[in-house]
């Protein structure tokens, strides 16, 4: 799965000199939370709602309204916004994009080209939608939950057991066993024939299943 197949595409970008209050219109009218920031056809930063947001003047300020129209009015992005700017590639996997998400606590990345030329941008909204995807959730189908030895063959045996059913799903994750010893759970979707029985099935292969 890649970037390019689950961000937004052509996201709309402001300028540096944009004012603070148009960059806040843009984001509310589209329902955005975050918009690139380009000069001369470059992407020089990003600015979020909540950034564009801090900069407004607290309600408890003592400032008239004319002073607080004639800051808003010189308040521009440039002020506001994040640099040097985290990116992600069209071309790589949505994985790759989630985690370097998660090592800079960012919700979202602007999306380039080989070129370097802004096309898209991912979010973690659009992470949630390739995990819903990947998990084989809006198909419906049989959900179970294995437990086996982390060895190789576990997943090839849990197939085996499955059948005749259609896999349409698997996931898996390691942890430690009674004892230490290392195990794998692997969480699978199975839809056809033999779907409604399908924990049994892999029960008598003598294959713990969870749920």
């Amino acid at each position: 799965m890649l970037v390019r197949d689950w961000m937004t595409r052509d996201p709309i970008t402001v300028t540096p000199d944009t004012p603070v209050m148009d960059a806040l219109r843009i984001l509310k009218e589209r329902g955005f939370r975050r918009l690139p920031v380009m000069e001369g056809g470059r992407l020089i930063g990003i600015t979020t709602r909540k950034d564009l947001k801090d900069a407004m003047p607290s309600k408890a300020t003592t400032l008239s309204v004319w002073e607080l129209n004639y800051l808003l009015s010189k308040l521009t992005v440039s002020e506001m916004m994040a640099r040097p700017v985290i990116t992600a590639h069209e071309d790589e996997y949505m994985e790759d994009a989630a985690l370097r998400m998660q090592e800079h606590g960012v919700g979202g990345l602007p999306v380039v080209d080989a070129g370097g030329r802004v096309t898209g941008i991912i979010t973690i909204t659009d992470v949630l939608r390739a995990f819903v995807d990947i998990m084989g959730m809006k198909e419906g189908g049989t959900r179970l939950t294995l437990d086996m030895p982390d060895t190789p063959g576990s997943l090839a045996r849990a197939a085996q057991a499955a059948q005749p059913s259609n896999i349409i799903s698997v996931a898996t994750y390691g942890h430690s066993a009674e004892g230490g010893q290392p195990h794998r759970r692997f969480v699978m979707r199975v839809t056809g024939e033999g779907a409604g029985d399908v924990k049994a099935r892999v029960r008598t292969a003598g294959i713990d299943v969870l749920d």
